[in-house]
């Protein structure tokens, strides 16, 4: 289970923030969590979607106090680079403090469900080189149960309606996302109404299914820290 370690932000109007004012709020609140520990050699891993887009805009404010950073999507590359960030290729690092980047769903035990926005493998592997998971959300995407948000699977193209069988054999409704093509150069099903019981034994289940790229529950490795956004404030989330 996570614990509420603290409140970092609060409005100082006392009104309650908007969404889009949540997610500005967990963006700075993700720097200001790792700028004390940033060094000249630091790299950071930077996740893709909007609120990805908020924390590399308040980045920039910093960029003078880390070598570089590792983007899991051609269009976190883009923005980065627009901020005059070097981005490196994640085959050159070693080593990487941090990865930050949002959510789609998080349960009460910080397993967290990713890809809505495509870049789900090379978020997965970013994550997985990463030495802490920074996770930023707002309240909306906090959940009992994972599942409400259809579950996204990278699928090599030749395989599709192979693993579109064997995902709707686990009673779930795989929806193939049009005209969508990942930076990989695969395609996306969506798996819709499934209740994820069990998500790290799904996760690897998934992942065995030949055609199977990865799929967008990160369990065997969930978020360490969850900023997360609320009317009143930003909330900060450990196990």
């Amino acid at each position: 289970m996570v614990a509420i370690i603290r409140t970092q932000f609060e409005s100082a109007t006392g009104t309650k923030m908007t969404q889009e004012k949540m997610k500005l709020a967990v963006a700075q609140a993700a720097v200001d969590y790792i700028k004390p520990r940033l060094r000249d050699d630091s790299i950071v891993g930077v996740g893709t979607g909007s609120t990805a887009n908020c924390f590399i805009d308040a980045l920039a404010q910093v960029k003078d106090r880390f070598a570089a950073a590792v983007a899991s999507s051609e269009a976190t590359a883009e923005r980065l680079r627009g901020h005059g960030i070097d981005v490196l290729d994640l085959n050159s690092v070693s080593q990487m403090e941090f990865y930050i980047d949002g959510a789609d769903e998080f349960d009460p035990y910080m397993n967290l469900i990713k890809g809505g926005g495509g870049a789900l493998t090379r978020e997965k592997i970013v994550a997985a080189v990463a030495k802490e998971f920074v996770c930023i959300v707002d309240q909306s995407k906090q959940v009992d149960l994972l599942g409400a948000f259809p579950l996204p699977v990278e699928v090599i193209p030749m395989a599709r309606s192979y693993v579109g069988r064997q995902l709707a054999a686990l009673g779930g409704q795989p929806v193939y996302r049009e005209g969508c093509v990942t930076d990989n150069g695969n395609v996306i099903l969506d798996l819709h109404d499934l209740e994820i019981l069990d998500p790290k034994a799904l996760e690897v289940q998934l992942n065995n299914i030949v055609g199977v790229v990865t799929n967008g529950l990160f369990a065997q490795r969930g978020a360490d820290l969850i900023l997360m956004g609320t009317p009143e404030g930003v909330q900060t989330l450990k196990r």
